[in-house]
């Protein structure tokens, strides 16, 4: 089967009428999840599944499961895909990739006459992005016995809609629980969405892990005053103690090596008056590292320098959302990287900086990942562009694995 490839042209015909799903004009695409883009990209591609005999059905997150059944249904099925649902000013490829190359590699399969003994499950998950809904990889998070389903139906967006709303205003409210099966193996594809392998020149990559994330909310509580009458050295000013504060932070963050990941997302002042010494700063920190026991050293630290009183001055942190480092399947590592010599592909193991649906699956089975290079490792942008030599390398590289696994 070393030769058996996948149609580039046709996986690149898909992604390009995907991307027509809230298109925006300068070749990015807006489709959030559960909106009325979302639903419309969803159901074409039902219809591209059903005509291969794919068996569609939505479980209680609006989680999107398409079946594909094999030679021997008793075995565990393989669990391929990601998600549709894109940023506000996202791009063309981010999870729609991996969603339209497994069906383009289910399509290949069909074309050479080969059916493969284990039943395929193609899967599209719900708000992966949380760009709409928070947090990110909600309907994989309740799939996985992560997050509370009826908490999550609460939650609501920027237009007060709450998610149970959405998922029955899309039409994507399911019958069928959301709840784990158990499966052989979980395979994503995805874009590397970082500049590691273009900048090495390699088409594949390996996915070892995932990093741990932290995410944070800092209140910094100074006192407001006139900006004129009252001298530097005697105001309480939150936004001196903010620039004294990051150079720390960032800098315990550089002393833990290149793995380690410190951003600040957000900073705002409680006042927008250009003559007021602010009362309050709130910033944002999202802290990662692959390695759990170091990422969980600087939480610690970070947490103990941004909870600390001088004077009237208060410093407090609040924990928005933690992940832990995920360390990927070896035998799915291993079929990967086999794959990849049977075609002749160089590639390169290397751990995820960013969170995926891979990272809830692999707590309940095994779970592997694929990366491919993508332009200057731009992604949640409109500019976001892999080349299509390497989306069919990557459909390739999961049509082996595939292969391997089933066996």
């Amino acid at each position: 089967m070393a030769t058996l490839h996948t149609q580039g042209a046709r996986l690149q015909e898909r992604l390009q009428t995907m991307a027509g799903f809230g298109a925006l004009a300068n070749g990015g695409c807006n489709r959030q999840a559960l909106t009325a883009e979302d639903a419309a990209g969803r159901d074409c591609f039902i219809n591209w599944c059903q005509a291969l005999g794919g068996l569609p059905r939505r479980d209680s997150m609006g989680n999107l499961f398409v079946r594909f059944t094999g030679s021997q249904p008793e075995l565990l099925p393989i669990l391929l895909g990601s998600h549709l649902d894109t940023q506000p000013t996202g791009g063309r490829y981010d999870g729609v990739y991996g969603v339209l190359a497994a069906l383009e590699v289910l399509h290949s399969l069909q074309d050479a006459g080969h059916r493969l003994r284990r039943t395929v499950e193609l899967a599209v998950w719900t708000n992966e992005e949380g760009a709409r809904f928070a947090p990110a990889m909600m309907g994989s998070g309740v799939f996985a016995g992560v997050f509370e389903q009826a908490e999550l139906y609460q939650h609501r967006d920027q237009q007060g809609i709450s998610l149970r709303q959405a998922l029955e205003a899309s039409g994507q409210l399911g019958s069928e629980p959301c709840q784990p099966f158990a499966f052989h193996a979980a395979l994503e594809l995805h874009i590397e969405q970082g500049p590691v392998l273009e900048r090495a020149g390699l088409p594949i990559g390996v996915v070892t892990g995932v990093q741990g994330m932290h995410w944070y909310e800092v209140i910094i509580q100074g006192q407001s005053v006139h900006a004129g009458p009252t001298p530097m050295a005697l105001r309480t000013d939150p936004v001196q103690a903010l620039m004294q504060l990051l150079p720390q932070l960032y800098g315990r963050v550089a002393e833990a090596g290149e793995e380690a990941r410190l951003t600040v997302g957000s900073i705002t002042t409680s006042t927008h008056a250009t003559n007021t010494v602010p009362p309050q700063v709130r910033f944002t920190l999202d802290l990662r590292h692959p390695q759990q026991a170091v990422l969980e050293a600087l939480a610690a630290w970070v947490e103990d320098k941004c909870t600390l009183s001088l004077g009237a001055l208060q410093i407090r942190i609040r924990p928005l959302w933690r992940s832990p480092a995920v360390a990927f399947d070896a035998g799915c590592q291993a079929a990967i990287a086999q794959a990849c010599d049977q075609l002749g592909l160089a590639h390169h193991h290397l751990v995820s900086g960013a969170g995926h649906d891979s990272v809830y699956l692999a707590r309940l089975g095994p779970t592997g990942m694929i990366f491919i290079p993508c332009r200057d490792g731009l992604s949640h942008n409109e500019q976001e562009y892999a080349t299509p030599e390497h989306l069919q390398q990557g459909a390739d590289v999961l049509l082996h694995t595939l292969l391997t696994l089933d066996q």
